[in-house]
């Protein structure tokens, strides 16, 4: 079994959406309202302590049942078997898919490996070494314990570990974690500023442990030890998680340190695997296991739940609905918790990496929309940012506003102010106002009529924009396993559905390829060849 390869736009369902868009196209989300009185409860859902209202969205049940069919038609159901299965659904890099086995109780056999046996172990291993470190047990070179823990990587080796680690702020223990990710060397320069080498234990994460950045930022830090202990020494402050073993000894890392990556992973899915290391390290590993529970609760429902209840699906189909027949290009994700500071970049690399393909399953050049721009940043600092563009602008922007109903410090009045913005701006995105509530405002003002004939239309809002309501009880470890593993389902769905391969990454590697090209250049009068603009910025960065 394998991922089916059907173009969308050629299903009954397709030509389904495209005759009932363009019959509902111009009825608002507010004539939906006035149709329907259960609205509301028929278009949400409840699952534990998550609640989705996608109510206020420009869609009816009739394009949601259409929609519905256009998973159906495209084997939706047929393709999360053969992801949960372990199938090779990751083609053009001869791979499965198994994230969620590393949240799974279940056994899974995959070439003759038992992975649950693997993975217990590999957990058992990742338990001790936490313990060992939050116990003061292990030791720097001279003698001291352990404060403060870097985690070097990019990609999904960085993007990941560091939202998680960021969003469970509450939960960190006493030790500091940092994070570098990026080749510049301010920022490796800037992180070691605040760093002890006695006290300071790095985490090199990368599975080939060859990636460029890694390793200049790796090799950076390891200088910095060594002006101040020996290379012997150097085993007490790295460990690794690679599947590159030998580099890593060769690097200096005792190989009872270094923690497995497995194929069968992707990089910007990885954050539940040993790539946690530091997400353990900084919340501990009993609240790493409860994240890895959370997901595991969602990955049940996605896999079990009928599609008209299934919230990954739902918010999936919505997105293609707004992607493939609104033409709108990107979706906004604003948590109401400035603990969630760093999702939109993490969800940015998962959609957009996975879903940024032109490509189909059956290597043809799609002829359709495929991948949404995903961007976004916390409410309320967003309503002071980009609110005016969501409210008035001319472009259509979906947006997922994410909140909790209790807050986790004891400010209750911070958190109902927040959460009254919450609940507002979305009324507010779909009612908006219209010329009569305006010109009265503008009358009770005081204004003129000459005043209130200028200013009107500069205060009318047309509303209808649209938006999901995502809310949990309380941002714990397991809801945020819930919320990641719903956004991974429904990249997945979205993926099955524009008939891609989500799960490889090749517009990652030409860049890449280049650059080595470009690095040689510096470095010789033999240069490369290159186009003309190229070759003149690369003459006159050597002319520095």
């Amino acid at each position: 079994m394998s991922l089916p390869t059907i173009n969308p736009t050629q299903t009954k369902a397709w030509q389904e959406l495209k005759a009932v868009f363009e019959e509902e196209k111009d009825i608002t989300i507010l004539d939906f309202f006035n149709a329907e009185a259960n609205r509301t409860e028929n278009f949400s859902i409840q699952f534990e302590d998550l609640f989705l209202d996608y109510s206020k969205n420009r869609i009816s049940a009739k394009a949601l049942k259409s929609l519905i069919k256009l998973a159906e038609d495209c084997e939706l159901k047929k393709a999360i078997e053969a992801q949960f299965s372990g199938e090779i659904i990751n083609k053009t890099e001869g791979r499965a898919v198994l994230h969620m086995a590393l949240r799974s109780s279940e056994n899974l056999n995959l070439d003759g490996e038992d992975l649950k046996d693997a993975i217990d172990r590999t957990k058992a291993k990742m338990k001790a070494f936490v313990e060992k470190v939050e116990n003061g047990d292990w030791k720097g070179y001279s003698g001291k314990g352990i404060t403060d823990i870097v985690n070097i990587g990019i990609g999904g080796s960085d993007l990941g570990p560091q939202m998680i680690v960021d969003a469970l702020s509450y939960y960190h223990n006493d030790l500091k974690t940092h994070f570098i990710s990026n080749v510049d060397g301010d920022h490796v320069a800037e992180t070691l500023k605040q760093l002890d080498p006695e006290t300071t234990l790095c985490i090199v994460v990368s599975k080939s442990f060859t990636t460029q950045e890694t390793l200049t930022n790796a090799n950076t830090v390891r200088d910095w030890f060594l002006k101040h202990t020996t290379q012997t020494e150097i085993s007490k402050h790295f460990v690794a998680v690679s599947a590159n073993v030998n580099s890593a000894k060769e690097f200096g890392i005792a190989e009872d340190n270094i923690f497995p990556m497995w194929d069968w992973v992707g990089g910007r899915f990885s954050l539940w695997s040993s790539v946690g290391l530091s997400i353990a390290c900084s919340v501990g590993y009993n609240n790493f296991e409860s994240l890895l529970y959370g997901a595991q609760k969602m990955d049940l429902h996605f896999r079990n739940e009928d599609f008209s209840n299934n919230i990954p699906v739902v918010l999936g189909l919505i997105g293609i609905w707004y992607n493939n027949f609104y033409q709108a290009e990107s979706e906004a994700i604003i948590p109401y918790t400035q603990y969630l500071q760093k999702l939109a970049p993490y969800l940015q690399q998962a959609c957009m990496e996975s879903n940024g393909k032109g490509i189909d399953r059956n290597g043809k050049t799609v002829n359709y929309q495929t991948g949404s721009i995903v961007w976004g940043e916390p409410g309320t600092n967003s309503q002071h940012a980009f609110f005016q563009l969501m409210h008035q602008g001319t472009k259509l922007i979906p947006a997922d506003f994410i909140g909790f109903k209790k807050p986790l410090n004891d400010l209750q009045k911070h958190h109902d102010i927040l959460m009254a913005n919450f609940f507002a701006q979305t009324e507010a995105l779909m009612n908006g106002k219209n010329e009569q509530t305006v010109i009265a405002e503008l009358k009770a003002s005081g204004k003129s009529n000459s005043e209130i004939k200028e200013l009107t239309p500069f205060k009318i809002f047309e509303g209808n924009r649209p938006t999901n309501t995502i809310l949990f009880d309380k941002l714990t470890p397991e809801t945020l396993g819930k919320l990641i593993a719903m956004y991974e389902h429904k990249i997945f769905v979205q993926g099955v559905i524009w008939n891609i391969f989500s799960y490889d990454q090749w517009g990652v590697e030409l860049g890449k390829q280049l650059a080595k090209a470009v690095l040689k250049d510096f470095q010789s009068t033999d240069n490369s060849i290159h186009d003309p603009s190229t070759q003149a910025l690369i003459n006159y960065y050597k002319a520095k």
